[in-house]
């Protein structure tokens, strides 16, 4: 069958740049998908997008769908006449014309036809329509008259198979085969063959379409410019994806600001040059901030030096409102800012900001005291932890809360340590982020993200399905994190309810063991990431273990068992066991050594006990789980030599309860029967 290279490319206003990689790659599936469905084969699919268009090529698409059997199942052959005739009807043939099929030993009525594929080209305008419209948009835009919506205007339209155009009309736009270049240069550029498109924008507009391709470029180019100024950029992915989704014509260059500036926290210099200005900052070799940025124009300019000068104009403006504000915050102390807290709401139903802080006060103090840190300053930190919220900084760079809270602390004459967990009490913010370096930042993070965790679910407002508004899943990862990260040894269940019963009344204190499986579900993807069995997580899980890190270091000794050419055995007899247990009554069961007859049981009952003084109380969980590697032996033999439930009633007792002893020593670290295959 013949086959055809594809090209969609769709010309629009300036997209939305955070969403550009996702509109690109929504549009690429459901094309994809759509194909698919019209049961068209094609051999690669790929996406492009600029500022101004989404494209997809696809090559090798085939020339008309595939012939397909279409079979429809009817009535069996004891149905009334009626329905027979009715469903022979329905398919537009007498009843003489339909086969008969056994299906369960029973024959129905089948009606089959061949049906001939369509033309590739008779199928896409709909398929695109639809790919298009499938776009999940949150706000799309009208324009003009018509009731067309999509997230920009669009301007333009390019099917095409090969040389020709496929002809279309989607959202008012005629398919051709003209595309156009920069804005404000805009040449028009007519594609001659779909599968020139990418070579042909490179080569007449000076477009590198392909996203990726175009950020490496301007990845290549900010190293550049940063070599030629003998400074080392800091290139933070999100604003490159940012910034190469702005423009379509990459052309770095560097600029510089008044060195006077320096003076306020390079956290707020650095905040205000990506946020507002998309620049990418330059330190020295001590990795200090120097007044220098690098930004990306959208056009090459024979006057590099006015885009230089114009960009220096507007950034100093920006740092100057940050001097503004970075001097007007130091004139109020922190704590001085306490009452006006009480006017902020935190949440309907869990108070005001003031009311967290003093519950985050109390938590971290709590907390502390349990793990042995430094009470007092965990304290002070959780107080104040919220008062940089009212702070004109954090009012324009909402990022910069807890760190300006932190130069805001120190400024004050707080403690370092105070200072410090201020600053670090929101981390980790995301998925790889680190957890607070000080004991007391990592106390006030734990109380944080516990008072809202508990919170938030306490008044009904857990997450559903995929839906997770108030970020609770990340929340739960970020304080577990701190717990195995940090090596915190804390008892969770107990902390939830601690935190339950800070809320006010509205909140459910009854929801303890809810929050509890809620959070403990979130290592399920933690040790997924890290490729542990889930099995391993489950068979832990069946134990309890109250404590996160009692918990992590009982799936790392579990983990390093299953290495164990010994541990299949081992599963297998636990999984044994517990069936063996499962129709026992263990009140009816009583170890008495001396009714035990066999070598094989009595020896058993020898290592069980010696095992059993070794490791009371232990929690070192893989020398446990090494000492009952050394079980191995006499289990089996135990297995092939001695039937548990014997006719002798008392020497049945012993052997359940043998084996019932056996399986709570197993039981001290986890139940391994979870990983028996």
């Amino acid at each position: 069958m013949k086959t055809h290279d594809f090209l969609l490319e769709l010309g629009t206003e300036e997209l939305p740049p955070k969403l550009l990689l996702k509109l690109s790659n929504a549009l690429k599936d459901n094309l994809s998908s759509e194909l698919k469905k019209l049961n068209i084969g094609f051999d690669t699919i790929k996406a492009f997008a600029t500022p101004r268009r989404l494209a997809i090529t696809i090559s090798a698409v085939q020339g008309k769908q595939l012939d397909q059997i279409i079979e429809k199942k009817g009535p069996s052959i004891q149905s009334p006449e009626m329905a027979i005739s009715g469903f022979a009807k329905s398919c537009g043939v007498d009843v003489s014309e339909l086969e008969k099929k056994e299906l369960g030993g029973k024959e129905y009525f089948y009606y089959s036809k061949e049906e001939t594929g369509q033309s590739v080209s008779e199928l896409l305008p709909e398929a695109i329509e639809k790919s298009i419209k499938d776009i999940p948009i949150t706000r799309a835009m009208k324009w003009g008259s018509s009731d067309y919506s999509f997230v920009r205007p669009v301007h333009w339209l390019v099917i095409m198979l090969d040389k020709d155009i496929v002809p279309a009309k989607i959202m008012g736009l005629e398919s051709n085969r003209i595309t156009k270049g920069l804005r404000f240069i805009d040449p028009i550029i007519e594609l001659k063959h779909a599968k020139d498109y990418e070579q042909v924008m490179s080569d007449k507009a000076q477009i590198l379409v392909d996203f990726a391709k175009r950020k490496e470029l301007i990845r290549d180019q900010v190293l550049s410019v940063a070599q030629k100024n003998n400074a080392e950029v800091v290139i933070d992915e999100s604003l490159l994806d940012e910034v190469c989704a702005l423009v379509e014509y990459p052309r770095a260059f560097s600029g510089s600001f008044d060195k006077k500036f320096l003076d306020i926290p390079q956290e707020a210099i650095i905040s205000a040059m990506k946020s507002h200005q998309k620049y990418f900052h330059l330190v020295d070799i001590q990795g200090q901030l120097l007044p220098l940025f690098i930004s990306v124009a959208n056009i090459e300019s024979t006057n590099i030096k006015a885009i230089v000068d114009g960009n220096e104009r507007v950034i100093h403006p920006r740092l100057a409102d940050s001097e503004f504000f970075w001097n007007q915050d130091k004139a109020k102390k922190l704590e001085e800012r306490l009452p006006d807290l009480d006017s902020v709401m935190f949440m309907k139903s869990l108070g005001s900001m003031g009311q967290k802080a003093k519950r985050i006060e109390s938590l971290s103090s709590h907390i502390s005291d349990l793990v042995g840190f430094d009470q007092k300053a965990s304290a002070r930190a959780g107080l104040l932890s919220k008062s940089d919220l009212l702070s004109e900084m954090v009012g324009e760079f909402a990022d910069l809360q807890g760190i300006m809270g932190g130069y805001y602390a120190t400024n004050d004459g707080e403690t370092q340590a105070v200072s410090a967990a201020i600053r670090e009490h929101y981390q980790p913010r995301f998925a790889g982020d680190k957890v607070p370096s000080t004991n007391e930042g990592l106390v006030v993070a734990i109380a944080d993200k516990l008072d809202t965790i508990s919170g938030i679910y306490g008044i009904g407002q857990a997450p559903t399905g995929s839906k997770d508004p108030y970020a609770l899943r990340r929340l739960a990862l970020g304080l577990l994190r701190i717990l195995l990260e940090a090596k915190i040894e804390l008892n969770l269940k107990s902390l939830i309810d601690y935190s339950l019963n800070l809320h006010l009344k509205e909140v459910d204190r009854s929801c303890g063991d809810d929050i509890y499986s809620f959070m403990m579900d979130r290592l399920k993807a933690y040790y997924k990431d890290a490729n542990i069995d889930s099995n391993v997580y489950e068979a832990v899980l069946a134990v309890s273990p109250e404590s996160p890190l009692d918990f992590h270091l009982r799936v790392e000794a579990l983990n390093e068992f299953t290495q164990s050419e010994n541990s299949k055995s081992l599963i297998e007899a636990n999984k044994r066991i517990a069936n063996i247990l499962k129709d026992s009554n263990e009140k009816n069961e009583t170890l008495n050594p001396k009714i035990l007859i066999d070598d094989s049981e009595i020896k058993l009952f020898n290592a069980s006990e010696s095992l059993s003084k070794k490791l009371s109380g232990s929690k070192d969980y893989q020398e446990v789980m090494k000492s009952l590697i050394d079980l191995k032996d006499s289990i089996d033999s135990f297995f092939d030599n001695v039937m548990v439930n014997t006719d002798d009633d008392k020497l049945k007792s012993s052997r359940l309860a043998l084996i019932r002893k056996i399986r709570l020593l197993f039981l001290s670290v986890a139940d391994i029967s979870y990983l028996s295959s």
